[in-house]
């Protein structure tokens, strides 16, 4: 029952969800802003779930032979094809609630906001090529090298731009003059990049087939893990070092954002071997969780100590 439980949670995409919903929080206490509306926050929720999802809606006999997780899909089709529909719908009616609710306020948005928004959905949309091909032929999921750097931009819109976005909505409060938010994004979308490029190491060998030139391809697991992993977590490291000492973050702050990035650094050294699908999902997504709980464990511990 537990097994066929973590199986549901993790393949089926919820627990995508629960990170896009995570990552919002910790963003939202770290920059000491207003919570968004409950609306929103489902909307976060079900919207990622239906998403990502989409990549399986076409599983079949012959590829799920080949991967667990499209095996999954292919046996339960018939639940996921009522879960998608759920989520999809759900997602679709929660938009047109806030779109309605808040229809004054999105008119009046500055024009800064209404760019940042179309270059989201952009990517978005090229991620999984949903244009025509006689358009724009273009599936950023297919580009080997810059996929993991799509899907960090991406995760880092959800988390720290889009809900900035919604609180203009909303509530009219701004907070495009502090450099905190900056900094927060880019934290997050490299933090999520690194978290995809180890996600490309499972994929190795099907990418390798492809001739998909991801990074993993490009130079080999073991370089990946030493030349662009680890470099990368060390600038991310420095960077809250000399970004904690500008802004004054209490030191407990300071080791709670610093953990994610020690842990990451264990899993990143684990995945010289070959691990199940599962350890990746539970695993390499966990961390996410992990840096979302840190960032709110954090603040919390800031202050009150």
């Amino acid at each position: 029952m537990i097994s066929k439980f973590i199986r549901l949670l993790f393949f089926g995409n919820y627990f995508i969800g629960l990170l896009a919903v995570a990552l919002t929080i910790e963003s939202t206490l770290q920059l000491k802003v207003p919570f968004n509306s409950l609306a929103y926050y489902a909307l976060i929720f079900c919207s990622p779930i239906a998403y990502y999802t989409y990549a399986y809606m076409g599983a079949t006999k012959f590829n799920s032979s080949l991967n667990p997780r499209a095996a999954w899909y292919f046996k339960h089709k018939n639940f996921i094809k009522w879960s998608q529909a759920l989520f999809s719908s759900l997602s679709l009616l929660l938009f047109l609630y806030l779109f309605i609710h808040n229809f004054y306020s999105i008119l009046h948005l500055p024009l800064v906001y209404w760019a940042i928004v179309l270059i989201i959905l952009i990517a978005a949309v090229l991620y999984y090529g949903l244009l025509p091909s006689y358009f724009f032929n273009l599936n950023l999921r297919n580009t080997g090298w810059l996929k993991p750097f799509i899907i960090g931009f991406i995760w880092a819109c959800t988390a720290n731009i889009l809900p900035l976005i919604l609180l203009k909505i909303e509530s009219g409060a701004d907070v495009a003059g502090s450099a905190l938010w900056v900094w927060l994004f880019v934290k997050n979308w490299m933090f999520c990049t690194v978290n995809a490029i180890m996600f490309d190491i499972k994929d190795y060998a099907i990418d390798a087939n492809k001739e998909l030139k991801t990074f993993v391809v490009r130079v080999g697991i073991r370089k990946t893990i030493f030349s662009i992993l680890l470099p990368l977590l060390i600038i991310g490291i420095l960077s809250l070092f000399t970004f904690a000492y500008i802004q004054q973050f209490a030191s407990i702050q300071v080791i709670c954002n610093v953990i994610p990035f020690i842990l990451t650094m264990i899993v990143a050294f684990s995945l010289h071997t070959r691990k199940k699908i599962l350890y990746y999902l539970i695993v390499i997504d966990g961390l996410i969780l992990v840096k979302a709980i840190c960032g709110i464990l954090g603040i919390i511990l800031a202050t009150r100590l």
